[in-house]
């Protein structure tokens, strides 16, 4: 199994032991970039996305260790971000 193929359906920022998804809980899926195919909790959100999309912690970025992916809601109220790019 490749790296790709682990980490999709996996939850960011999840434990390794347990690292699916869980009951009760919502998600919308990462597309593209360095955590393509992990999925991002996002339970009790309001259904508003952030405007600059989320900035989310990496170290399998452009930048690595201390590195962030921004992904960007697909279509307001979506359940797919869509990678913008790395920043610092």
């Amino acid at each position: 199994m490749d790296e790709l193929e682990f980490m999709r359906g996996r939850v960011y920022g999840a434990d390794h032991d347990d690292p699916g998804p869980r009951a009760g809980r919502s998600y919308a899926e990462l597309a593209g970039g360095p955590l393509d195919g992990l999925l991002l909790d996002v339970t009790g959100s309001d259904g508003t996305e952030p405007v600059d999309g989320v900035h989310l912690p990496t170290e399998i970025g452009r930048y690595g260790a201390g590195g962030r992916s921004v992904y960007v809601p697909r279509d307001p109220g979506g359940r797919v971000y869509d990678w913008w790019g790395d920043v610092p």
